[in-house]
């Protein structure tokens, strides 16, 4: 399948908007920006595509309304321009939505809304209810009460999460750079741009630059890691850049425009989705290179004998990452034992476990079912 129609196919979309696109690079909400992004968008619905706005720009906004220049560094402070800018953004939108009978919907999440499995099932919920009632949901993380997650600073993070809420077809995340090069284009000039490519290449990490202005905080690298998580869902990613004249409805008519980053995989099982989406596991576990192999390669279950040592607090039931012996995260899966019980039994057979633990539970610290794998 060509390009194009790789995109004109995909029904569901996420498009994630960044700071820099909405707030005149800091300077305040550009009405103007967004009465276009309404009109395209409204556009594309028109053309029978279900979509999801996740938006940056309550901070920047509230930071313009403070008439601060630079993006603080405190909490307090930057909950507080996320609470003062968020009202502003969502009215903006409201307003511009109504013009073409397109009911908004406001939704406000943390990462740890991800995490918690129940939560996570209600987020999914509400979003796939909100398609269903043809609303528009506009998606933008609750800045004004996150704690570690407001440090994240990005929303194309976000953005891949909830097309993995929803299984997305297609994530769009504008920025504004035309897409992702070989090198930084800003001190390269024989650098290229891709026009497509594999969402787990493991070379796209290390073209991409730093962040490129001091109001948004995601620079390209994180771009591509959201287009990695995506891809655990069967999402492919488009990054092109948002200050091209009428872009989503030019990529939705087959234009060759941004950098389309392929998933190798078709969509993991719901529960899998909800394993690949975790941020902060509880811990880890380091593996010897037959475990590793055993994983990567044969499509096994991660059995004690494998496990050279266990790292963080976790209990049954707990999402951890297990590690290569070069301490590269392969494979993140649910825990079958807490870390005490681990500890014990490291590097032994299963088949010892009552002798050892007192009591005979699964033969698996994660069972392939509960694995979800990285790298292949």
């Amino acid at each position: 399948m060509n390009r194009s129609k790789y995109i004109q196919k995909s029904k569901r979309w996420i498009v994630k908007i960044g700071s820099a696109l909405l707030t005149q690079d800091g300077k305040g909400l550009d009405y103007v920006a967004i009465s276009d992004w309404a009109k395209q968008i409204a556009e594309l619905r028109q053309h029978g595509i279900e979509l999801v706005l996740v938006s940056s720009g309550s901070v920047a906004e509230g930071m313009s309304r403070m008439g601060w220049t630079k993006r603080p560094t405190g909490l307090p402070e930057l909950q507080a321009a996320a609470a003062i800018g968020q009202t502003g953004l969502i009215e903006a939108y409201e307003r511009q939505f109504q013009q073409y009978k397109i009911q908004a919907a406001q939704i406000l999440l943390t990462h740890d809304d991800i995490s918690n499995r129940r939560r996570y099932l209600n987020a999914r919920n509400t979003l796939r209810t909100l398609l269903s009632l043809d609303t528009l949901p506009i998606v933008n993380e609750n800045d004004t009460v996150a704690m570690d997650e407001i440090r994240l600073g990005d929303n194309d993070t976000l953005a891949a999460l909830v097309a993995n809420l929803i299984e997305a077809d297609l994530l769009i995340i504008l920025t504004d750079q035309k897409g992702l090069y070989t090198k930084d284009p800003r001190h390269h000039d024989d650098a290229e741009l891709i026009s497509e490519g594999s969402a787990t290449d493991p070379d796209f990490v290390s073209f991409a630059g730093s962040a490129g202005t001091n109001i948004g905080t995601g620079g390209m690298a994180t771009k591509i890691i959201a287009a990695q998580r995506a891809a655990h869902s069967g999402c492919a990613t488009v990054i092109v850049s948002g200050r091209e004249k009428n872009v989503l409805n030019r990529l939705q008519q087959g234009e060759n425009l941004g950098t389309l980053l392929i998933p190798d995989n078709t969509q993991l099982a719901a529960r899998k989705q909800w394993i690949a989406g975790h941020l902060n596991p509880c811990g880890k576990l380091w593996l010897d290179q037959g475990a590793t192999n055993a994983i990567l390669n044969d499509g096994r279950s991660l059995l004690s004998i494998g496990v050279t040592k266990a790292e963080g607090e976790f209990i049954r039931g707990d999402v951890i990452n297990c590690l290569d012996p070069g301490g590269n995260i392969i494979a993140s899966g649910l825990v079958n034992y807490p870390k005490n019980d681990i500890d014990k039994v490291c590097g032994i057979s299963s088949t010892d476990f009552a002798k050892v633990l007192g009591y005979s539970g699964e033969k698996e610290l994660i069972h392939r079912d509960n694995l979800v794998v990285f790298q292949q």
